[in-house]
This record gives C-alpha cells, sequence and structure tokens, in this order.
C-alpha cells in the first residue's frame, strides 16, 4: 500500500468524481473498491478498477503527468480507505438517512442498495472473470449477496405498488443486516487469511 495517499473525504471525491464526470456513485465505487480488494484474482489491478468506473468512450482525458498523479492518488486514497476496512473487517453500508415514510425515496434507496450490491461488490470481486477458483462457500456467499439485491428490487417493486412504506423499510433494514453479516462472514473466512497477498498498488 502506499501511505502517502490519504482519503480526501467524500464530499471532495463526490466534487472529484463529477469533475470527471464519473457514472458510477460514490457508494457503488466504494463497495466496488471493497470487493476488487478482497478478489484473489492476483491480476486484478486498482487501475482495471477504477477503468472500469468510466463508460468506456468517455475515459478521463489525463493531460498533465502532474494531473494524472493527483487522479491516481486520489482514488488509491479511497482505495487505501477501502482496505482498512476490509482488513478490520469493518465495512459498513451507507445508512438511509431519509424518511421511512417517504415511498419514493425509499424507492430510489433500494434501487440504490442494489446496485451497492450488484454493480459495487460483486462486479469488483469478480473482476470482469467469469469463473475465480474460490471455494463452495465463497461461491455461496456472493450467489446470496446477488439474492439479496434482488430482494431490494423486488422492495422497489412493493413500494411502487403502494404498499406501506413503513412496514418496508422494516424489511430493508433486515436486509441490510443479512448483507453485512454476510460480507463479515466471508471477509473473515475467506479474505482476512490472505489479506497481506491482497495489497496492490498502482502499476
Amino acid at each position: 500500500m502506499q501511505n502517502e495517499n490519504v482519503y480526501i473525504g467524500d464530499d471532495k471525491f463526490q466534487r472529484f468524481l463529477n469533475h470527471y464526470q464519473c457514472p458510477t456513485s460514490l457508494d457503488v465505487v466504494k463497495l466496488k473498491f471493497a470487493g476488487a480488494i478482497c478478489s484473489p484474482n492476483v491480476n486484478l489491478r486498482p487501475t482495471d478498477v477504477i477503468s472500469s468506473l468510466f463508460l468506456e468512450e468517455k475515459q478521463p482525458r489525463l493531460t498533465t503527468k502532474n494531473e494524472a498523479e493527483l487522479f491516481f492518488k486520489f482514488f488509491m486514497g479511497l482505495w487505501d480507505e477501502m482496505f482498512l476496512e476490509i482488513r478490520t473487517n469493518t465495512l459498513q453500508l451507507p445508512p438511509y438517512s431519509g424518511n421511512k415514510n417517504d415511498q419514493q425515496a425509499l424507492i430510489t434507496f433500494c434501487h440504490r442498495r442494489s446496485n451497492q450490491i450488484e454493480q459495487g461488490f460483486n462486479e469488483g470481486f469478480w473482476g470482469g472473470c467469469q469463473t475465480l477458483n474460490i471455494p463452495k462457500f465463497a461461491a455461496e456467499l456472493l450467489s446470496s449477496l446477488s439474492d439479496l439485491a434482488d430482494v431490494y428490487e423486488i422492495l422497489a417493486q412493493k413500494l411502487e405498488n403502494q404498499e406501506q412504506a413503513e412496514v418496508i423499510f422494516g424489511v430493508i433494514k433486515n436486509t441490510d443486516s443479512t448483507v453485512e453479516k454476510t460480507l463479515k462472514f466471508l471477509i473473515e473466512h475467506f479474505v482476512l487469511p490472505h489479506i497481506t497477498k491482497l495489497e496492490r498498488k498502482v502499476n
């Protein structure tokens, strides 16, 4: 890891993403980095993950060496931050801060949560590979995360159908808890035993 990299904070990093017109939201970026850090794919580099955050035809144009250095330094600051969360097994989902009775806000939240898990953690973990040599229990945990991502989409549909928001909010909280327990188990039993081999640098 590169100790000189320091995370600039959520607000500044979101402005950084906006500046480069990154279509991937910060919450998905964080989970995608977390998944990539956990990945056993030794050929997966941070630069690959960073590149995947942008549309292929709209990769950022870095015009000077200084700009390129800052660009990757900012991203690696977040990467190191997420590595610490994995190493200490303190990875958490960003909490819902809105009104639990706001139907539309909950619908938006469910879609975002699904993206955080599927487009974030799981895509980061697989890193573009169709298959990885992982134990059966790890594969089953990743599959269960995909199933839980689908649960949020089902909950969003229920909210679209005017089901009671307060009831759905309770299910969302329970689903969040299940996701976090699944991630903690995966990290504890699959990732941490070989965490030192997962340190990656920009190259």
